[in-house]
């Protein structure tokens, strides 16, 4: 509210701290909303599995955190992602999924992803490659 009344009274022009009030809002909404998303460590029967459920909105703001809440130096045999709690609202979003799916796989661990909502897994179908045969190709290859 400050930065809007600044800007109309530097500027005179009531337009223009509006949109600017409204930019600072938005990006404020979203990092309040990125720091709510969380992923849990679920404890398994055997050692060899890891298993991860996450909860809450995974997009541009979220997608660092979302990656690094997975600990890749566990030894594993398997991983077990849970994402019914989850959903997923950008490419950004996506490509942090892939990062820690080819980043597993590259280990030699399988990974399992599951529980997606329809619009989520629509996203993640039209531009996830972690599930495509070549997505190893893809993303490694840079």
């Amino acid at each position: 509210m400050i930065a809007t009344v600044a800007i109309v009274l530097y500027t005179h022009n009531l337009a223009l701290g509006v949109g600017a009030g409204v930019l600072l809002a938005s990006l404020f909404f979203a990092n309040k909303i990125g720091r709510l998303m969380s992923v849990q460590s679920l404890p398994m029967p055997d050692e060899t599995t890891l298993a991860y459920g996450v909860v809450g909105q995974v997009f541009f703001a979220s997608a660092d955190r979302f990656v690094a809440q997975f600990d890749f130096d566990k030894p594993a045999e398997a991983v077990s992602i849970d994402l019914t709690y989850a959903h997923f609202w950008d490419v950004t979003a996506v490509s942090a999924l892939d990062k820690i799916v080819m980043k597993y796989r590259k280990k030699g661990v399988s990974v399992e992803v599951f529980g997606l909502n329809e619009a989520s897994k629509t996203l993640v179908d039209k531009f996830g490659v972690h599930d495509k045969h070549d997505g190893k190709d893809i993303i490694f290859e840079h």
